[in-house]
């Protein structure tokens, strides 16, 4: 078998995290995976509010919040004043959605590589205010010049009021040139936000010289913090027009304070997530970065040769540092949703590995991440146990 080599382990690493050894946990980039350290500050944060719930809400949350945050924006390369903490990506983008104020007529672009939720999300928001969706489609093996073009080419200067893209695309783990892409909406009048869900922890500094109109971004995925911990990033000229999905008592200090306080929401995550980025750079943030990133690509080479795929005919993410792959499976397999989440929970039961099965454009993807806590052995051992499971088709 040709495979490249796997990367030397990080000693240490996989004691940080409480996942079951009896499971190959080869899907990090779904829900991640909180470090025991992560874990332990979160739960002091949460004995703290119950021991004294008015002191914990009334005696300087705000402050904690901002100044969280501000650690936060710094990690992602983000103007602190123009970021706000929230729950998830997806609900990063029904905020820019909500507060954009679109009209009957006006459409929302996209690309045949979004987010399922986003989709539903933007869907939701055409069909409440009369405005129109549009998918560009982008091809998997499309040069970053072929995106762009795509992209100059599917604008309509007038119509179209918000471009949303991916900086670094869920369902085909591919890298796509947001800040150009940003530049080319620019140009056109039009505006941009990134979806760059998987992007904080896996990318350096991801915010930082892309110049979109609007960012989101988990941190709870490749940084380590607690889930319910992301961030929406707004340009300046569009902050005083964002509002928040519920008002409450901090509306009236405008943007970030607005979107991130919502009473008596569980801020225990956000409060918790610097100590994810110290788990971060204590193990070297861009060492772990290359072993991930070498790692995913050792696993998709592995399982591509299992199933019969040329290495030419594995897709490439497009750039540096990305920590997840994707392999195609056989013809037929995975086409829909439903089949493809069917045999994702196939893969779980039987082989007791957790992978992500995705279907899209019409055929079937598994796709590969690589975390400090995965070992070599795992995607071996899933390339020698995959292809006779799918055999029983």
């Amino acid at each position: 078998m040709s495979v490249v080599r796997p990367p030397e382990p990080i000693p240490g690493a996989r004691l940080l995290f409480s996942l079951d050894p009896a499971v190959s946990h080869l899907n990090h980039g779904s829900f991640g995976a909180v470090p025991i350290g992560v874990q332990r500050a979160q739960q002091r944060l949460r004995d703290e509010m119950e021991a004294n719930p008015l002191r914990f809400f009334t005696a300087g949350l705000v402050d904690r919040i901002t100044h969280t945050r501000r650690h936060l924006a710094s990690f992602l390369g983000a103007d602190p004043d123009g970021t706000a903490l929230v729950p998830n990506a997806t609900t990063g983008v029904a905020v820019v959605l909500q507060s954009l104020g679109l009209r009957a007529g006006e459409e929302v672009l996209t690309t045949n590589h979004g987010y399922g939720a986003v989709d539903f999300a933007i869907d939701r928001e055409c069909r409440r205010t009369g405005a129109v969706t549009r998918a560009l489609r982008v091809p998997l093996e499309a040069t970053d010049e072929e995106v762009l073009q795509i992209v100059r080419e599917g604008l309509r200067p007038g119509r179209t009021r918000l471009l949303v893209v991916d900086q670094l695309t869920s369902p085909t783990a591919r890298l796509f040139p947001v800040a150009a892409i940003a530049e080319v909406g620019r140009a056109a009048g039009v505006a941009v936000l990134v979806d760059a869900a998987h992007a904080p922890g896996m990318l350096a500094a991801p915010v930082a010289s892309i110049g979109a109109d609007f960012w989101v971004g988990n941190l709870h995925k490749w940084a380590y913090a607690p889930r319910g911990t992301a961030a929406l990033v707004a340009a300046a000229s569009w902050r005083e027009r964002i509002e928040p999905l519920a008002v409450s008592w901090e509306q009236e200090s405008g943007f970030p304070g607005r979107v991130e306080w919502q009473a008596t929401a569980d801020y225990t995550p956000w409060l918790a997530a610097p100590v994810g980025l110290f788990t971060l750079r204590s193990l070297g943030a861009d060492r772990v970065r290359a072993h991930n990133a070498a790692l995913a690509a050792y696993g998709q080479r592995v399982l591509g040769d299992a199933l019969g795929v040329r290495p030419a005919d594995l897709p490439d993410p497009g750039g540096p540092g990305v920590a997840m792959r994707i392999v195609p499976l056989p013809p037929g397999l995975a086409t829909t949703l439903d089949t493809a989440r069917a045999l994702r929970a196939r893969i779980a039961e039987r082989l007791a590995a957790e992978v992500a099965v995705m279907a899209w454009d019409g055929r079937g993807w598994l796709r590969l991440c690589g975390q400090v806590y995965n070992s070599a052995a795992e995607y071996e051992r899933l390339a020698v146990s995959l292809p006779p499971l799918l055999a029983q088709r």
